[in-house]
């Protein structure tokens, strides 16, 4: 059965009372539940961790190597600072899909740019926490097209 790891960055755990005008009123546990409702649907596994340390999530993409088959990633602000976390993206080459709940690509400038992306399949913002379901169905498509291949 293939895993996905949905990955939070900083600031994930305050969603639901952190500017619920930009992130919405879910709360992570309410993201993570949906997840795995949807991973069980989908008939895959998902495993869900939240921190706001940059090493633990590098350590978690390490971790993801010969356990998971795909990581949907939301970096918070990292997204848009940090070369480890896309290296380490490159360096256990599995198939990541990048996600966001507000459109970076309209707010301020600096969120513009996302590290990120350059070692993810694809970016998904701008869908709240739908846009985690999309990134789930983007990687469960990549994995039959991968089975189909060989």
């Amino acid at each position: 059965m293939r895993s996905i790891l949905i990955l939070n960055g900083p600031n994930l755990n305050l969603l639901g009372t952190r500017q619920p005008e930009v992130y919405g009123h879910e709360t992570l546990e309410m993201v993570e539940n949906a997840c795995m409702a949807h991973a069980q649907k989908s008939g895959v596994i998902a495993t869900c961790l939240q921190s706001n340390h940059e090493g633990v999530l590098l350590d978690a993409i390490h971790a993801a190597r010969g356990v998971h088959a795909g990581i949907v990633l939301n970096a918070g602000a990292y997204t848009h600072t940090s070369i480890a976390l896309m290296d380490a993206i490159f360096s256990v080459e599995i198939p990541t899909v990048e996600v966001h709940l507000s459109n970076i690509h309209a707010r301020e400038d600096f969120r513009h740019t996302s590290y990120i992306a350059r070692a993810a399949l694809g970016q998904i913002c701008g869908f709240g926490s739908q846009g985690y379901i999309m990134a789930m169905d983007a990687l469960m498509q990549k994995f039959a097209q991968l089975e189909g291949a060989s």
